[in-house]
């Protein structure tokens, strides 16, 4: 998958709405992140790591797998 402009550098990124992180290295499913950049709920993680994803209380996704969206806090 090609990554999104505004996170070309990093690997994970986390949608603030679901505290899901998805990998953009294995992730298909081009229009979750499309979604996650239009809305601008987007997060990256230093160091771009799953260890600091989960550190901060992101799940990794996986295909199928749904949240409920809630408003993002910051």
């Amino acid at each position: 998958m090609e990554r999104p402009s505004r996170f070309e550098h990093t690997r994970f990124l986390g949608d603030k709405r679901t505290q899901l992180v998805y990998d953009l290295d294995e992730w298909t499913d081009t229009t979750v992140i499309d979604d996650i950049v239009e809305a601008e709920v987007g997060i990256c993680f230093a160091p771009d790591t799953l260890a600091e994803a989960r550190n901060r209380g992101y799940t990794a996704a996986r295909p199928g797998m749904r949240r409920r969206h809630r408003r993002p806090r910051a």
